[in-house]
């Protein structure tokens, strides 16, 4: 069986010739959430946006279930994987419920299975739905709407979540939580995730595995305990900073 998502030999090159991706392969089996670290401008959200083809690779291939990025329809690759990212792009001036629903209803659910599958998720993620789901999310706090974003990458049951720094502007205790709840979730649903971090402490709460990019090239691929013993100059220098314990 093919993994969930494969790259292999991915390079992204832009226009002007700068090389953000390097010959880069990895992939990330069913129910794993492996996390791909690495400095600002390490190749990290570029990586993550050729799994869902809002890039195509400059050479090698990106593969999710088994199937070419290429010979996906974009917007059906798009409405299979739940995408949370660090502003959480809620839609202002829709209701929470209204903002948890929307990938159901482009996908033509009817509006009972929507609002159940509202209510469901919003519980899911601990705000409930009497009380939530008709708030705007101007109403709520960082915390809440990155929960909201959680839910409504969870509300049409894809099979991958992709996710970039969701938590990276929260409040220290906030980010924590989120992560512990992330991670119980991930966990307990099965979901196959790619989270993108540029801390390594985040990485290790929430990943069965760590992928390191430094100058858009893979330097370092395997767990928390490896990545303490790696030699690679890079590596040392991520687990020095973090000083994880």
């Amino acid at each position: 069986m093919s993994a969930p998502v494969e790259l292999r030999g991915v390079s992204y090159v832009l226009d002007g010739g700068r090389v953000l991706l390097d010959d880069v392969s990895f992939a990330v089996a069913d129910g794993e959430c492996l996390a791909l670290i690495g400095r600002s401008g390490a190749g990290k959200t570029t990586a993550l946006k050729l799994v869902n083809a809002l890039l195509l690779p400059s050479a090698g291939t990106v593969c999710v279930a088994g199937r070419a990025t290429t010979d996906w329809d974009p917007i059906r690759l798009r409405r299979a994987t739940g995408w949370v990212i660090q502003e959480i792009g809620l839609f202002p001036h829709l209701s929470v419920g209204e903002n948890v629903g929307i990938v159901p209803e482009l996908e033509g659910w009817d509006a009972a299975r929507r609002e159940t599958r509202v209510r469901d998720m919003l519980e899911l993620v601990g705000l409930p739905a009497d009380d939530y789901a008709p708030r705007r999310p101007h109403e709520l706090s960082g915390g809440q709407r990155q929960r909201v974003g959680v839910a409504r990458a969870l509300a049409a049951d894809p099979p991958l979540l992709l996710l970039d720094e969701p938590f990276g502007a929260l409040d220290p205790v906030t980010r924590w939580e989120l992560q512990v709840e992330f991670r119980t979730l991930q966990r307990r649903l099965g979901k196959t995730a790619l989270f993108v971090t540029h801390d390594l402490r985040e990485a290790a709460r929430v990943a069965d595995r760590i992928v390191l990019l430094a100058g858009g090239r893979l330097v370092f691929d395997g767990t928390m305990d490896a990545l303490r013993a790696a030699a690679h100059p890079e590596a040392r220098r991520f687990v020095d900073a973090a000083a994880v314990p």
